[in-house]
């Protein structure tokens, strides 16, 4: 059974970082077990909206009001993703939301919130 734990979220200041772990059991981050992995998020009165895109063996892509201050990284050994967010913005205040596609299958952890003050 493939689990997604997320953890990392929290309470930070203008321009501050975080960073967020998505832990996963019951898979493995191989380049033949993985369509993609990410994070989405959703934020007050927002749609759900993809932020970031990993693709074993390709580069990632991020959403346009990211680029340059988020980055996805994960770890195979550990099985965890990341996020690192830095430079944060009161716009990026949300439901952060990892997910892991796996033979056109979704998976998803149950979300962390992260609140950017002003």
């Amino acid at each position: 059974q493939v689990q997604l734990v997320e953890s990392g979220g929290g309470l930070v200041q203008t321009g501050g970082s975080l960073r967020l772990a998505c832990a996963a059991s019951g898979i493995t981050f191989s380049i033949n077990s993985i369509d993609n992995m990410g994070w989405y998020r959703q934020g007050p009165g927002k749609q759900r909206e993809l932020v970031a895109v990993s693709r074993p063996g390709s580069s990632a892509n991020y959403l346009d009001s990211v680029k340059g201050r988020f980055t996805i990284s994960r770890d195979n050994a550990k099985t965890t993703l990341y996020l690192q967010m830095n430079s944060l913005k009161s716009e990026d205040t949300a439901v952060y939301f990892c997910y892991v596609r796996r033979e056109g299958n979704d998976f998803w952890g149950q979300g962390t919130q992260v609140t950017v003050a002003s």
